[in-house]
């Protein structure tokens, strides 16, 4: 039809991906997060989010040839307080040379003051205070931050649409531009009536959303979901581990949308060292 110009799938160009600092994780994904995209975790309390993306700031500063950007990250939280302590601990085992002096930190208290700290944060991405680029840039929580400002009133469902479609634009624009990654994450809420997910809508495979028992999907409704490029959800299950009744929390990342991968799932832990998937065991003769 044009000469010159051959049909070309987007999904199979090749793009960097920043490793999760698990291989088994990172075959999940295809090789991890990537770049100049906007991925959220979501999740309920307690299941893992911000304990991956403390793994997700030192990963960043791996070399490329170990899944890293060989970069520094900035990371918001609007929940309190910080967990530099753990944060701490999880860089006590990097290899990287005063990986903490490479992570930068801003807190968020509303809507509007996330945005203006993205709108500051060109100026970091533009101009890094260190010798590394910064390339990734964490949010964390976004839902913690739309809690009580807004009312269940069409003036403000339409003002709390446009500040979701504010903060994405401006976060796959920073993504885009400067080669980064962007991760949010998201809490959930709980699913009540359709089988078709959240107020008869389906997004992705909401309706097969579960954790401790509970049926949910991430909060924030369907504006929001449309506002992310991938959306991985993390759950988790109490089980009684043994005839004593000794109780172990079991944990699963799965893929709920994605423009690269297909729906999946893959076990995981939390260990002192960080999140760690587990290998799926073989069935025998196969």
């Amino acid at each position: 039809m044009f000469p010159g110009i051959e049909p070309l799938n987007p999904l199979l160009l090749p793009a960097q991906k920043l490793t999760l600092g698990c291989p088994v994780l990172d075959r999940l994904l295809r090789g991890g997060l990537p770049v100049g995209s906007v991925t959220e975790i979501a999740g309920e309390s307690a299941a893992g989010k911000t304990q991956l993306c403390l793994q997700l700031l030192l990963a960043a500063l791996l070399p490329p040839s170990r899944g890293g950007l060989s970069a520094a990250s900035l990371f918001i939280h609007s929940e309190f307080p910080f967990p530099i302590r753990r944060l701490h601990a999880l860089s006590s085992s990097s290899s990287a040379a005063d990986p903490l002096g490479h992570i930068f930190v801003a807190a968020a208290h509303s809507p509007d003051d996330l945005l203006s700290l993205l709108a500051t944060a060109d100026g970091l991405l533009a101009r890094p205070p260190t010798h590394l680029p910064v390339r990734l840039i964490v949010v964390d929580s976004i839902a913690a931050l739309f809690r009580s400002d807004f009312d269940n009133n069409p003036k403000d469902l339409k003002k709390r649409s446009f500040l979701f479609f504010k903060i994405a634009a401006k976060l796959k624009e920073q993504a885009r531009r400067f080669g980064s990654v962007a991760v949010v994450t998201n809490q959930v809420v709980d699913v009540v009536g359709s089988e078709e997910g959240a107020n008869g809508q389906r997004v992705g495979n909401y309706a097969s959303l579960w954790s401790s028992g509970r049926r949910v999907c991430p909060a924030l409704g369907l504006s929001w979901a449309n506002c992310v490029n991938t959306r991985l959800f993390l759950s988790r299950k109490d089980e009684i581990a043994d005839d004593a009744g000794s109780s172990r929390t079991r944990r699963w990342m799965q893929v709920v949308f994605a423009p690269h991968l297909p729906e999946a799932s893959c076990e995981f832990v939390i260990v002192r060292e960080g999140v760690s998937g587990i290998e799926p065991q073989r069935v025998a003769g196969r």
